[in-house]
């Protein structure tokens, strides 16, 4: 798979999502559908199997779950159906992802304990299991896999490991690793997968999902907290229905979504996707390094799906500046969101290639030189 170079893109999305889209998956959007009709009912199914096959090869096992509006909106869902009345939840949180989980729960007054780290170290597996210890009335454990934040990729699978032998449940934000890193229900252990049509399987914004432990999930009846958000009450509708959803839902993006499902399987499935990427984040790393930039994130500890770079050490230098002149050549990244440094981002998920990476070198190189002169 390569990139097609689009005239009617005024610019390349190196964000963490929203991101570029291949032509493909937007024309999938030109289509209508009914919400009650069965065609498009039976494309959601499709759509829930094919994520969990996605997911783990246990199909009786796991399954999924959409739902309207942005990965948060899911996280939330998540947060909120799935812990009982009287349920407790741990945090770790290395990252504003993190935090904002801690803000749902303390939203929904859910009694929440909080690990707190710096946004460059990972999750401490060993803080995780003192807690566990320490607490027995803790009953649920949430972390989030790519801290999109920095770029930081925490140790999913070892707390999960120690989580289950805690016979806790475990809830994993996935949602920028899914469909870009080889992973698995059963390899992270996790309970609850969250994840977003808009990050690495390339779909759209305009729905989140949630990849369950069947038995689990269906124990939840009643305990949501919210009446739209309510995670059990959706999946109920969905297996009873064929796919209906219970409101109003985003055709338009489930379609494209479906469209991504078949190019993410056309360029190889996850293995060769998490190649490009990883491809396009080294090469990526390599050319800002030898601009002078420097990145926040150890590379021990660094994802392939997004980095973050420190401010130049020039006194003068304006990201807003910087950012203008790298859209004004098409290439558009993100401002930082870490604490205590100045910093920005650059993605390289979505439908971004290595040669999309060496022009942006490119223009990057331009902009310094134009700076310095």
């Amino acid at each position: 798979m390569r990139r097609n170079v689009d005239d009617d893109i005024p610019y390349l999305l190196l964000t963490p999502g929203p991101l570029t889209t291949s032509r493909s998956v937007r024309q999938a959007m030109l289509r209508d559908y009914c919400t009650w009709d069965q065609d498009y009912n039976l494309l959601v199914s499709e759509i829930r199997s094919r994520l969990v096959q996605l997911a783990s090869e246990d199909a009786q096992r796991y399954t999924a779950v959409l739902m309207q509006g942005s990965g948060t909106f899911a996280v939330e869902a998540t947060l909120g159906s799935v812990i009982p009345p009287t349920g407790k939840l741990l945090v770790l949180a290395n990252g504003v992802y993190g935090h904002r989980m801690v803000e749902i729960a303390e939203r929904l007054q859910i009694p929440v304990v909080t690990i707190e780290q710096q946004e460059t170290q990972p999750a401490d597996t060993d803080r995780v299991r003192q807690v566990l210890d320490q607490d027995s009335s803790i009953t649920h454990v949430a972390m989030v896999h790519c801290e999109t934040t920095t770029g930081l990729l925490n140790p999913a699978a070892s707390v999960g490991e120690i989580v289950a032998k805690a016979g806790k449940t475990f809830i994993l934000d996935a949602m920028s690793s899914l469909g870009g890193l080889e992973m698995s229900m059963e390899s992270m252990q996790a309970d609850y997968l969250v994840s977003s049509a808009n990050k690495c399987i390339q779909g759209t914004p305009g729905f989140g999902f949630v990849i369950a432990n069947r038995q689990k999930l269906a124990a939840t009846a009643g305990w949501a907290r919210s009446l739209s958000l309510d995670l059990h009450g959706q999946w109920q509708e969905m297996e009873e229905k064929g796919g209906k959803w219970r409101f109003t839902s985003p055709t338009h993006i489930v379609r494209a979504f479906q469209q991504a499902l078949d190019e993410l399987d056309e360029e190889g499935g996850v293995a060769a996707r998490s190649v490009r990427y990883l491809t396009n984040q080294r090469q990526l790393v390599d050319g800002m390094r030898k601009l002078g930039f420097r990145t926040f994130v150890e590379d021990a500890h660094q994802s392939p799906i997004i980095t973050s770079f420190h401010y130049p050490d020039d006194p003068g230098f304006s990201f807003q500046e910087f950012y203008e002149a790298l859209k004004k050549r098409r290439f558009v990244i993100y401002p930082g969101k870490v604490t205590g440094a100045d910093t920005f981002r650059i993605g390289n998920i979505g439908h971004v290639f290595p040669e999309d990476i060496q022009q942006l070198l490119l223009a990057v190189r331009e902009v310094v030189d134009e700076t310095a002169s």
